[in-house]
């Protein structure tokens, strides 16, 4: 992609002459080329180049006035970095193609991966949970205020009957049937200032990074943002806990560390926000939603790859989960299994598994 040239008209732009340029490995599914900028005496940088046309001009501006937006109001985020020219935005065009270049400011301190799941020295977990919860409370009690200039898409623009059935194919009929009538129970719901509004969209512990000093969480990759329902970042939160306990063999023990992770979450999310009763009893419904996302998300990489799509014994496992209408993303059901976890081996569900292309 003449990563030098585009490189180097970034960094005029960007202000990062003398800085250390080095790329981020990249994931499955990525949508940008994301490096790291390192200079002596200087703060560190993340530099943010998407090559795909998926997303137009309005998607990046309004992700970005977003981000602005919450750490202006104290939210614990990665800011955006302005241009040479004051902007947030960068456009750059090479060989008839236009990139779309951002900064940010680095997180302090790092992912608990990187930091092999250990929490901070001497002291508990739940300390992490909560601060989990408070910061996600702060970020949508930040958004309960925030009226955009440039708006990013709402959760219906890309979940619809439209695009289920132009991602999922034509075999997994029962599939997209339920997952129509999932979208048709959430058309439903209100979308007042207290329940909905701009949403995270993928919070978890592999977009925001520790103070390992501290405990203070800086979250970041606000590139799936969209207009949604609060809940379904809560309900995030509830799927990406369930690694902690993954592998208990007595389902009683994993039910009461769930509930006791996810009441240590809304303690520290009702530090900052407040959220109904009557809210939080949709929890089993948005996980359901989460799961949804997670299919599609699956069948979009394999679409947008080129590859011919397939369904593995992860996805199989959220589609059997999907399909049978099987709650809390089938953890406390009699199908879950701790040596393997969400994995699904039986077959004759509707469609091919490990032996070839979905028709």
């Amino acid at each position: 992609m003449g990563d030098t040239c585009i490189l180097t008209a970034v960094s005029e732009l960007f202000e990062l002459e003398g800085y250390e340029i080095q790329l981020i490995p990249p994931h499955d599914g990525g949508r940008n080329v994301v490096y790291t900028c390192e200079k002596a005496g200087s703060d560190a940088k993340i530099l943010r180049i998407a090559f795909l046309p998926d997303r137009n001009r309005e998607d990046f501006q309004g992700e970005l006035e977003f981000v602005r937006y919450l750490h202006e109001h104290g939210g614990s985020v990665s800011n955006v970095i302005s241009s040479r020219n004051g902007n947030l935005l960068e456009e750059i065009t090479y060989n008839n193609h236009s990139f779309f270049v951002c900064l940010f400011e680095k997180a302090k301190g790092k992912m608990l991966v990187e930091n092999n799941y250990q929490y901070r020295d001497g002291v508990p977990i739940t300390e992490y949970y909560f601060n989990c919860g408070k910061t996600l409370g702060k970020l949508h009690q930040i958004s309960k205020g925030y009226h955009p200039i440039h708006c990013r898409y709402s959760f219906f623009d890309k979940f619809n009957g439209e695009y289920i059935d132009k991602m999922i194919p034509s075999s997994l009929s029962l599939l997209k049937e339920k997952m129509v009538e999932l979208l048709d129970t959430l058309n439903k719901f209100d979308r007042n200032q207290e329940t909905y509004g701009m949403i995270h969209f993928d919070f978890n512990d592999g977009n925001y990074s520790i103070d390992f000093d501290t405990g203070q969480i800086t979250v970041y990759d606000f590139d799936n943002s969209c207009f949604g329902w609060y809940m379904y970042d809560l309900a995030g939160l509830w799927t990406h806990g369930v690694g902690w306990i993954q592998f208990e063999p007595d389902v009683i023990k994993r039910k009461e560390f769930m509930d006791n992770y996810f009441e240590t979450i809304l303690s520290g999310y009702k530090s900052e926000t407040k959220i109904d009763d009557s809210v939080l009893d949709q929890l089993p419904l948005f996980i359901k939603v989460t799961l949804m996302e997670n299919i599609i998300d699956s069948f979009e990489v394999m679409h947008n790859a080129g590859e011919e799509l397939v369904c593995d014994e992860e996805l199989s496992y959220l589609i059997k989960c999907f399909e049978d209408d099987i709650p809390f993303k089938g953890f406390f059901h009699e199908m879950y299994s701790c040596e393997e976890p969400f994995e699904y081996k039986q077959q004759n569900i509707g469609f091919t598994q490990n032996k070839g292309p979905v028709t």
